[in-house]
């Protein structure tokens, strides 16, 4: 669709610059390892991704927005078979995709070899913003042919495919990001979407802490299928994230990347 890669690029700037602004006025935790270390291997593991995709695209021509347009134009998948209203379909596109990648996640802890790819993202030792973009290319590749997938069996609208992934981006950054908010507002607002402080459980050493909490936009799916924990047991001041046997490692490009390949 005409522009959509820079609308999305514009939203994704425009919100990581401006919780990178909050983390810096109200951090919620204190970082174990210095900023500029982390994000230089942050950011180039999240070109990496890019580079990933774009290598992608050539065996697979039509990547998410693309399958959604290719299976509009063929009339494939459930939701043009039964031309919904495009307000529901948008709005089923946002839930269905949403349950898929919680129960994505949830996979990548219970299968070893996909959790092998997972625990890049989890050896961040700090969780702030940039945790949001920290995956291996191998698991970015696979989450998207997981997309693809689906984009031919719903048959969503490419509308609702890119409201998905700004919706994903947007508050996977948020509920990453090392901002303190009011308890009163946490409350309220992870009724409907994962906080920081309900999403930093989830980077808990502890396996039965990291075991939990998968949702990366709305938090009902946890409630519903009882993997919810409200707060950690050594408190969010005093708990420990990252991976139980790490060093100072993780925040180094070449560990990172080849992290699934080690014991």
């Amino acid at each position: 669709m005409e522009n959509e890669s820079l609308i999305r690029l514009g939203i994704f700037a425009g919100l990581f610059t401006l919780l990178a602004l909050i983390e810096a006025a109200l951090p919620r935790r204190q970082r174990r390892q210095p900023r500029g270390t982390r994000w230089v291997t942050n950011w180039a593991i999240v070109i990496l991704d890019m580079l990933t995709l774009r290598l992608l695209a050539f065996a697979l021509p039509l990547l998410a927005v693309g399958a959604a347009l290719h299976a509009e134009a063929q009339g494939w998948g459930a939701m043009n078979a039964l031309q919904l209203p495009m307000w529901l379909a948008i709005m089923l596109t946002l839930l269905i995709f949403d349950l898929a990648i919680w129960a994505q996640h949830l996979i990548t802890h219970k299968i070893p070899v996909l959790w092998r790819f997972h625990r890049v993202h989890h050896a961040d030792r700090d969780i702030d913003v940039t945790t949001a973009i920290r995956f291996h290319p191998v698991e970015i590749a696979l989450s998207m042919l997981l997309k693809i997938g689906l984009v031919y069996l719903l048959g969503p609208p490419a509308i609702g495919i890119i409201a998905f992934e700004i919706m994903l981006n947007g508050t996977a950054m948020f509920n990453h990001a090392n901002i303190r908010l009011p308890k009163a507002l946490d409350t309220i607002i992870r009724q409907t979407l994962v906080t920081p402080d309900m999403h930093r459980v989830h980077h808990s050493v502890h396996r039965h802490e990291h075991d939990s909490n998968y949702g990366f936009a709305l938090s009902i799916w946890d409630r519903m299928f009882g993997t919810y924990i409200a707060q950690p047991e050594q408190g969010h001041d005093e708990m420990t994230t990252g991976l139980q046997w790490q060093d100072e490692k993780p925040s180094k490009l070449g560990w990172s990347l080849m992290l699934p390949f080690r014991k």
